[in-house]
């Protein structure tokens, strides 16, 4: 009985209902998209970074956490050094840069990369010459680009020929001979970081140990550290802030408009609330249908949101492939969970009020 009054209440406000409704989903949509494109970044720089193969990772002491924000600052020279520890099986120097704000470039020596990393697995074509203007990138940045082997991209202001397209998942998604990326950064024979492989046996604390104190100036860290330590404050302190403000921002819609609507509600069914109280209707009956109401129309707004996040996750992974967004059922969950509970608080008061109107008053109302 209770339920369908409650559809039937809905119903007769359809543009009202669809408004909560579209509400909810908005706030659903915002978590879900928000916290999936944080959250893809983060771990796709992890796994990019874990592709690599190396063991410990060297990066300038006063670096940032992602090595191609910290700047080409440390001598190549020290790759020799280096290598020289005991239990260090090879050094790869790498340098970076951060073109177009948002895309990031890899310097390295192919020989000393292959030794550390077992090399590139090629799709198409192969190494880039050494000292040339010539590039290699991955297939997601090919496949995004529309590029193929033979063909010129644009970097620093300049033609690359692309000479080979490689699987994925090793670092950046375009490298280029060492030399030549230092030129363009006017960072001569200078690295961002120093990935190391150790031998088979020796353990790595041991390794991490001993390059700490052949290079007290420079972060050492085994790889697993290294990994752990990545957060959304690494890319950007502000990051974190604006998260967490855009999905307040998405729970107040879905409160606001809620309370909005039920309030509204409420009010223009004064003589209908009157009459269920008259009949007999206890204060907890009457809240408990303003919160099913409110529920309702959570429940559908998460669905709608749900889909809706779905559907564009889709399509921003057609449009734009090197972006990465995490769609996991755990932030559905929670994102339903956030919607649900903000509809729950937003109907509170509409529905105490609901509860406490005079019986007979309300009957008399116009």
């Amino acid at each position: 009985m209770m339920n369908r009054m409650i559809v039937a209440n809905l119903r007769r406000r359809p543009v009202r209902s669809l408004i909560s409704i579209v509400a909810v989903s908005i706030e659903v949509l915002l978590i879900l998209m928000i916290v999936g494109l944080v959250n893809g970044l983060i771990n796709d720089h992890r796994a990019r970074v874990s592709g690599i193969g190396a063991d410990i990772v060297i990066r300038a002491g006063n670096g940032a956490m992602f090595a191609e924000l910290s700047g080409n600052t440390m001598p190549i020279a020290l790759a020799r050094v280096f290598a020289q520890v005991p239990g260090v099986e090879a050094v790869a120097p790498t340098a970076y840069a951060v073109v177009n704000g948002v895309e990031t470039i890899g310097g390295v020596d192919p020989a000393t990369f292959r030794e550390v990393s077992g090399g590139f697995h090629f799709l198409q074509g192969g190494l880039f010459r050494p000292g040339s203007h010539e590039a290699i990138v991955d297939n997601i940045k090919a496949d995004a680009g529309h590029l193929h082997v033979g063909q010129s991209i644009t970097l620093f202001a300049q033609q690359f020929r692309v000479t080979g397209i490689f699987a994925s998942g090793v670092g950046s998604r375009t490298f280029l001979d060492l030399p030549v990326l230092d030129h363009f950064t006017a960072t001569p024979g200078k690295v961002a970081v120093f990935y190391v492989k150790t031998k088979p046996g020796v353990p790595q604390d041991q390794v991490v140990a001993a390059l700490k104190k052949l290079a007290p100036a420079q972060a050492v860290q085994s790889i697993a550290d290294y990994l752990s330590l990545i957060t959304p404050e690494d890319v950007s302190p502000a990051l974190p802030i604006f998260q967490k403000v855009m999905v307040g921002v998405a729970i107040a819609i879905g409160f606001l408009v809620i309370f909005l609507s039920l309030y509204t509600t409420v009010l223009e069914r004064t003589r209908e609330i009157g009459i269920l109280k008259a009949l007999g209707a206890s204060r907890g009956y009457i809240i408990r249908v303003i919160q099913r109401e409110s529920l309702l129309l959570a429940v559908l707004g998460v669905i709608v949101g749900t889909v809706a996040a779905w559907a564009l996750w889709h399509l921003l992974s057609h449009w734009f492939p090197t972006l990465t967004i995490e769609f996991t059922w755990e932030w559905i969950g929670l994102a339903a969970a956030i919607a649900l509970f903000s509809s729950a608080v937003g109907a509170l008061y509409p529905a105490f009020k609901a509860a406490s109107q005079d019986a007979i008053a309300a009957l008399a109302y116009e």
